[in-house]
């Protein structure tokens, strides 16, 4: 049944790209593969029909054997002539006839000549063969094509392949920042522009936009007050000069002291991760995985979100991908115990670095997130410290809920980091500013699509460059 849930796992992911609620999608997939085994069903007893009904072929018919040669010329001679021949004369072209036919081989080709032994034979008949024995036999279009071929000699193509187009990672993140950039940055350039001085009018429009792209109240109102500040003491001229302060002052807000990722200091290094159903979890479990692998680490994952359907299955395509095992238990387990046997196991087996999964709790629901406590108990016990790395999880595209999940996430489990996915998929890239200027917690991934190399570690910097380009 491993197709089955691979199938399964295919259209729940289409139908998640596609917007469909997560609650529907399992129903849904079930749904559209009785639909497929009704089509098939109904398709192989129409073709049994037909197979059935099938009319049975004629018997073939005898053949009519071919009059004799001799009747045949002397029909032949008659139609010739105009009328028939006398009786006299048809006895002796039968005769004659009689003769010759015996007189030829029985491989004789039709274009050799007939010898004629009669008057009445020599003409139509020797005119006949004569033109036969003169017509060439014109090859055929295969033996034509054949002499062709063997007559030109081989010739040896080499292929020279285009070497791949490298993309550089700024380019990356211009791209994946796309929307947001025009709903943010476009809208700015496009006020500042129409602007001839810096106002009042102008802040509260500039308020607006900041709003709107989901930068939240408490944000937009502080780096409101900043600007002011900074305008009041003449760093802004015009409203040009407007559009650098805005890039500094974001760009602080991003600038978070984040220490790196201490693998050397834990020896296996746990990462547990977090995040509410549908944030894509799992995909950036895959994707942290490959990047580990590919710089020489051997990495264990802990398949423990064991709620949701088919979820051990997807982590554990993508840990085929990256080349990983993958520690798991029957559905409906309890994800402590998970946690508790890839602890085991990441020990045993000297792994440099554990990645665990766990079932998506939303942030709403208290008994759901103490589990989360009750996991993070069992890593303490098994590796002293453990979780070294508690990396939640966020949508981009839900704006300014991703920063409420993100508060209480924080306030439950200590969270420690942060991995922004769906970043080129919304307009809506200010909650990033406003989950580091009002929770500090630092943004140590941004995912901009659904490849295996689409997950980055995020540079405040780049960030701000590419979303305030100049276009054009």
């Amino acid at each position: 049944m491993e197709w089955f849930f691979r199938w399964k796992l295919v259209v729940i992911e289409w139908l998640a790209q596609a917007g469909v609620p997560e609650e529907q999608r399992a129903t849904i997939a079930l749904a559209l593969f009785a639909s497929l085994v009704v089509v098939g069903l109904l398709l192989a007893g129409w073709l049994a029909v037909r197979l059935f009904r099938k009319p049975s072929r004629p018997p073939a018919a005898e053949e009519t054997p071919e009059p004799p040669v001799v009747e045949q010329v002397v029909a032949e001679r008659d139609a010739t002539l105009g009328e028939p021949l006398t009786e006299p004369v048809r006895e002796a072209v039968e005769a004659d006839l009689a003769v010759s036919v015996a007189e030829i081989p029985k491989e004789a080709s039709p274009a050799e000549e007939v010898p004629a032994s009669s008057d009445v034979q020599a003409g139509p008949v020797a005119e006949e063969s004569t033109l036969l024995a003169e017509v060439e036999v014109a090859p055929a279009p295969e033996e034509i094509v054949t002499a062709v071929v063997e007559e030109i000699a081989p010739v040896e193509v080499t292929v020279v392949p285009e070497p791949p187009v490298q993309v550089s990672l700024f380019d990356r993140m211009r791209v994946g920042l796309a929307k947001t950039q025009a709903s943010l940055v476009g809208r700015i350039d496009a006020l500042l522009s129409s602007s001839q001085s810096i106002d009042e009018d102008l802040l509260e429009e500039l308020e607006e936009v900041l709003v709107s792209a989901d930068f939240g109240m408490q944000t937009t109102m502080d780096l409101m007050q900043s600007l002011e500040k900074r305008i009041a003491v003449g760093q802004a001229a015009d409203p040009q000069a407007l559009r650098g302060l805005l890039k500094d002052e974001i760009r602080q807000r991003l600038r978070l002291e984040a220490a790196p990722l201490d693998f050397a200091g834990a020896s296996p290094f746990v990462i547990m991760v977090v995040g509410v159903n549908g944030v894509g979890k799992t995909t950036t479990i895959g994707k942290l995985a490959h990047q580990f692998v590919s710089q020489g680490k051997k990495v264990l994952l802990g398949a423990g979100d064991t709620f949701r359907a088919a979820a051990a299955e997807q982590l554990t395509i993508w840990g085929e991908r990256a080349g990983v095992e993958v520690i798991r238990q029957e559905s409906g387990s309890d994800p402590a115990a998970v946690a508790f046997d890839a602890a085991k196991a990441a020990v045993a087996r000297k792994v440099d670095v554990l990645i665990l999964d766990t079932a998506g709790r939303l942030h709403t629901k208290v008994n759901l997130m103490e589990e989360l406590k009750k996991i993070r108990r069992v890593l303490d016990r098994e590796i002293p410290g453990a979780p070294h790395e508690t990396l939640l999880v966020v949508d981009a595209t839900t704006g300014q809920n991703a920063l409420v999940q993100a508060r209480l996430f924080q306030e439950t489990v200590a969270v420690s980091g942060l991995a922004l996915t769906k970043l080129d998929g919304t307009a809506r890239g200010g909650m990033l500013v406003a989950i580091g200027n009002e929770l500090g917690l630092p943004v140590r991934y941004v995912g901009m699509g659904e490849g295996l190399e689409d997950l980055r570690p995020f540079d405040p910097d780049l960030f701000v460059e590419a979303l305030f380009e100049q276009q054009g």
